[in-house]
């Protein structure tokens, strides 16, 4: 494969880990933040044809601060021709600057751009409206067919409230949004807003785990399974379902991650009996009637890494992730979201350096290792090194994402100019 600088210009063009490619692979969505940590501070959403390195202005925020409102982590629909991302709260400021609980997701739809759409309804007061959140989305991510977006969410009533009450938690938790409008009250200063979907909380998280239980006090870093589901043990079909890392007490007391698995019903707007969807002043919301969530790994030490959001084959038989072998180095494992014996995918005597994506026919899995570009094949095992090593200065950074086709891998680089500035790079097929 030949490697190939996308783009030059003084600024950085930041990949998200996934779904950076339009689905027709002519495009790449990306915002303009040169570090992973400021979003906060981050304005503008573009996007660079993959084949011209044409660029385009998607959407950009009005009254951009270092405090936000702030973009970033945008992805491509695989069914249209939109895009989602993070949006801080449109009143930010040096009191109230961008954070976990305040963003949102916002889609554009790019032969509109500069007109956002506002996904996931937001409403921090009483009362509070089912199918809106109190908080803050982040990590949107299409499911298979594009009608549902999962997202990991904060929540701002219920950290405000620990500032009083320290039994009450602000824990991270997954959640799920799918096309059924909902209205709120839309506040002059921005804090609340109406939505193109419903939303709801699909991961259940508690302050005090049991230790060696299946309690979780975060859920985080999640994926879809499969494009439409997976099959079950018992062979009947799942058709949505998320996996995700959770974190529960061992034994001994101490923190670990592991993988779980959530069963979606078709309909996510009921509510088990005596609980609510959209939570209350003392409580957060509960999730919907019918999610089944159970552990699917029961390892010794659990995901260890850099952070890397769980993958998914097409097919959904695999979920793979990282954790160290018996030689104490960083690889891929993979797990079938029924549970059951957990597969070493990858054998390097180095760590694995990012996140992880299958390619489009799920024969393999992208990555950086000693900083460069791997490829592994699920199958065999086998590796292949498609880059030179890298000094540390211009490795390879994040994930490693694959066009539609399979043709094409994109990433980021740090290039050395004036400045330093994140730039995209392709490797593709000769």
């Amino acid at each position: 494969m030949l490697e190939r600088q996308l783009t030059t210009d003084a600024k950085g063009h930041f990949l998200n880990t996934n779904q950076c490619f339009s689905a027709d692979g002519k495009w790449l969505v990306y915002d303009t933040r040169n570090d992973d940590s400021k979003i906060g501070s981050t304005g503008s959403i573009e996007l660079v044809n993959v084949v011209t390195g044409e660029m385009k202005q998607l959407y950009h925020t009005k009254n951009q601060t270092e405090y936000g409102p702030g973009l970033g982590a945008a992805s491509f629909s695989p069914a249209v021709n939109r895009v989602i991302f993070i949006h801080g709260i449109r009143n930010a400021d040096e009191k109230n600057p961008y954070g976990f609980t305040r963003r949102t997701g916002v889609a554009i739809d790019v032969n509109n751009p500069e007109m956002p759409i506002f996904m996931d309804a937001r409403d921090i007061k009483e009362p509070f409206t089912p199918g809106a959140l109190r908080g803050g989305t982040h990590a949107h991510s299409w499911s298979g067919d594009g009608q549902r977006l999962s997202f990991t969410y904060n929540d701002e009533v219920i950290a405000q409230l620990s500032k009083t009450n320290p039994d009450v938690q602000d824990l991270r938790t997954v959640g799920v949004m799918f096309p059924r409008k909902v209205a709120v009250a839309d506040e002059a200063n921005g804090e609340n807003n109406c939505g193109e979907m419903f939303s709801v909380v699909v991961a259940k998280v508690t302050e005090n785990p049991v230790a060696g239980s299946d309690d979780i006090d975060k859920a985080f870093d999640e994926c879809w399974i499969g494009k439409r589901g997976y099959q079950k043990a018992d062979g009947s079909w799942q058709v949505s379902a998320i996996a995700f890392q959770g974190n529960v007490k061992d034994e001994n007391g101490g923190t670990k991650t592991e993988i779980f698995v959530v069963d979606l019903p078709a309909d996510l707007s009921l509510a088990n009996q005596g609980e609510s969807l959209a939570g209350t002043v003392h409580h957060r919301p509960d999730v919907p009637m019918g999610v089944k969530q159970r552990r699917i790994t029961f390892t010794k030490e659990g995901v260890i890494g850099p952070r890397h959001w769980l993958r998914s084959n097409l097919e959904g038989t695999q979920v793979v992730f990282l954790s160290k072998d018996p030689s104490g180095f960083i690889n891929v494992f993979a797990v079938s979201p029924n549970g059951g014996p957990i597969k070493q995918i990858s054998f390097h005597l180095f760590d694995i350096q990012s996140g992880l994506n299958f390619s489009p026919d799920g024969q393999y899995i992208s990555y950086v290792a000693q900083n460069a570009i791997y490829i592994t094949d699920v199958t065999t095992g086998e590796s292949k090194q498609l880059t030179e090593s890298s000094s540390d200065d211009d490795r390879p950074v994040s994930a490693v994402v694959w066009s539609p086709d399979g043709k094409v891998l994109a990433y980021n680089r740090y290039v050395k100019n004036e400045d330093n500035y994140l730039q995209i790079f392709l490797l593709e097929k000769e």
